[in-house]
């Protein structure tokens, strides 16, 4: 089965953008905050909520530290691997005195799950995000939010005993079209900055997706390795409604 997630992980990406209508979802600087009361500089702020995100999208170059002027421990370009723009979840922003962000400390597509570091707001550009994903393993339903408010439920297939669903907090962080849109993962795949725990040695360490199927028989059931499997026509419209950067809970 390993050969079935590198096809999800190398899959051609021509006319992704035209496809998921990235121009349209460009994500925009949020307004300045210049005329606010002073700030305290360095002082932390979380931002987001449950009805609307923030993402950030790297612009050349990001560099991501621990604390913020530390040494680096990771770093990403303009494009990840499967070629789509690089992507993290906002979840609080370091202020100077004028109330700009000088940092933003960020979610992270990297294992271990949910780990977070420090980035420069000049490296990145930020934005709001009104969907929100949330997969409930054991019910074996997945629900799409929009601004607060359920617009979208579903039955999906999760992760056998063996090779679980991993439960947390994550994001989408790509888009992807498959080459065989009649193939296992269906006309397409919403990339979650999710791994699994036990597949570490899988192409790129084995990365969690939420896509289409060609297995319809296994919604509702515990047979994946770890991805998240709902009917073809609900990946479409899950496809057309969900922008890279929205968090995605996955709980059991």
């Amino acid at each position: 089965m390993q050969a079935r997630l590198r096809a999800l992980c190398v899959l051609p990406l021509a006319g992704l953008l035209a496809a998921c209508g990235a121009s349209a979802r460009t994500i925009q600087e949020p307004p300045s905050q210049a005329g606010a009361a002073h700030c305290r500089s360095g002082s932390i702020r979380a931002v987001g909520s449950h009805r609307v995100a923030v993402a950030a999208v790297v612009r050349t170059h990001a560099a991501a530290y621990r604390r913020p002027g530390r040494r680096p421990f990771a770093d990403f370009g303009r494009l990840n691997v499967n070629s789509f723009p690089t992507f993290f979840r906002v979840l609080a922003a370091v202020r100077r005195h004028d109330c700009r962000a000088s940092w933003y400390r960020v979610q992270l597509p990297l294992r271990p799950n949910g780990v977070t570091g420090y980035v420069r707001a000049g490296s990145v550009r930020v934005g709001p995000v009104r969907t929100r994903l949330v997969v409930d393993v054991s019910a074996r339903r997945l629900t799409l939010y929009r601004s607060g408010r359920p617009v979208l439920s579903t039955a999906v297939a999760v992760g056998s005993q063996a090779t679980p669903t991993p439960v947390g907090s994550y994001y989408v962080n790509q888009l992807l079209i498959p080459a065989d849109t009649s193939g296992p993962y269906g006309p397409g795949a919403l990339g979650i900055s999710a791994f699994s725990n036990v597949l570490t040695g899988w192409t790129q360490g084995g990365p969690v997706a939420i896509h289409g199927t060609n297995e319809p028989w296994s919604i509702g059931h515990s047979v994946s390795n770890g991805c998240i499997r709902v009917r073809n026509p609900v990946l479409r419209r899950l496809f057309a409604a969900t922008q890279a950067g929205t968090p995605v809970l996955v709980r059991r």
